[in-house]
């Protein structure tokens, strides 16, 4: 088997331990917080949304340094530094006794982790072009079975025995997907490091990489991650309130989380292979108007069995547009610059993921839970918006794809005894 395809499956393999030991534990913090003596509604709904924003907003500054990081010295170590963090961080968390030390450890995670840029960086830079999307496809479904898995499981151990050991089965998830890459992943050192320095065609790359086609999709992918996350964490409350009681809140949470995470597994496995056969930024549009009248229904859905059933299909749509927008930026970005590039879109993200809470805290404050709902069909237009509005790159898609694979082409061919 050639060797990208070993890298390939290896980190599928480790990030769905990575997110499972994450979904094992985070989804039911509130919970958790519970337990720590906040209870009252107000003060619940605001470390919630902190939770979720302190990761966030570290993440949002420290992802690009650590892109530039990975350009430099290898994306391998940086998937390795992101696993041991999140692991020895996840198992602390599971020992904190107070919220405020809780707080800082979600904070820590931002800064030290990112197993998912890490990887999808590493992949980006060491993947044939013409395999792109697949690729970035695949690790996606990854990243979002894991998360799949890992609420289920996580839900039903919680209510068994407590939400303090679903923190550490987490970090021993996580210890076992850092070993799979020391051992089994292996990079081409012609992808960072004096490639970058020595190729004169890569010279001011940094800077040409953010075309406005580039601009505009981190733009869509800003608003997605809002629209993807403004209530994932009141997902927890949101289920406790239309049971009445706190007493299966965590069970029915794991499998809302379980079923979205496998429907964006799904997409990422069967709708983004298509995006290595026809436009890229055409079929993310599309599949962001189907979102729409999903999101619509959502804000009319008063049970927990018709949430599940519209969050779900939201989901899939949503997954299948992510990567295929994340490919449409990384094929028009010079590969050795792509670490850079996952860097900028794990800002994006967080920055995503940062502001979605705030909006959340606070309508759920002054509106009520429900009235989350609502914000999701607004940003789902501001997204389709961007797509719509993405300028084309003057040397046509098919030309600057084509040199994009050439180039890399010759890079694998110079290297065959790595292969």
């Amino acid at each position: 088997m050639e060797r990208w395809k070993i890298n390939l499956y290896t980190l599928w393999v480790t990030q769905v331990f990575s997110l499972m030991g994450f979904g094992f534990c985070i989804p039911f913090a509130p919970f958790l917080f519970q337990e720590m003596g906040v209870t009252g509604g107000a003060e619940l709904s605001y470390y919630v949304g902190l939770s979720a924003t302190l990761p966030a907003a570290a993440m949002a500054i420290a992802a690009p340094i650590w892109g530039v990081a990975s350009d430099r010295y290898g994306r391998k170590v940086m998937i390795m530094r992101a696993m041991f963090c999140a692991a020895i961080l996840l198992a602390l968390m599971g020992m904190s006794k107070e919220i405020w030390q809780f707080m800082v450890l979600r904070a820590a995670q931002g800064i030290f982790t990112g197993t998912v840029t890490a990887s999808m960086s590493f992949v980006s830079a060491n993947t044939p072009e013409n395999r792109m999307s697949y690729a970035l496809g695949l690790m996606t479904s990854s990243n979002f079975l894991g998360y799949s898995i890992g609420p289920f499981f996580g839900g039903i151990l919680a209510e068994m025995l407590g939400y303090r050991i679903c923190f550490v089965i987490g970090s021993l998830l996580m210890l076992t997907g850092f070993a799979l890459v020391v051992f089994l992943v292996k990079e081409d050192k012609n992808t960072y490091g004096f490639r970058i320095s020595a190729s004169r065609e890569q010279k001011g790359s940094l800077f040409k990489a953010f075309t406005p086609f580039v601009i505009v999709l981190l733009g869509a992918l800003l608003f997605q991650r809002i629209v993807r996350t403004v209530f994932v964490p009141f997902i927890p409350l949101y289920v406790q309130e239309s049971l009445g009681t706190v007493t299966g809140a965590a069970t029915y949470t794991g499998v809302i989380n379980g079923a979205t995470g496998l429907a964006t597994a799904v997409a990422a496995l069967t709708i983004t292979r298509l995006g290595d056969k026809t436009d890229k930024l055409r079929l993310a549009s599309i599949l962001t108007l189907l979102s729409l009248p999903v999101t619509l229904l959502l804000t009319m859905t008063h049970s927990i069995p018709g949430f599940l059933a519209g969050y779900t299909v939201f989901y899939f749509l949503a997954g299948g547009a992510e990567p295929i927008l994340t490919s449409a930026a990384s094929e028009r970005t010079p590969a050795a610059v792509r670490g850079t590039l996952f860097g900028m879109l794990a800002t994006v993200s967080s920055l995503g993921a940062m502001v979605a809470p705030l909006i959340g805290s606070y309508i759920s404050a002054e509106y009520g839970l429900r009235m989350i709902l609502c914000v999701m069909p607004v940003f789902t237009v501001v997204q389709w918006i961007c797509m719509a509005t993405a300028p084309r790159d003057k040397d046509g898609k098919k030309g600057r794809k084509q040199k994009e694979y050439e180039t890399d082409q010759r890079f694998f061919e110079d290297d065959r005894k790595f292969h």
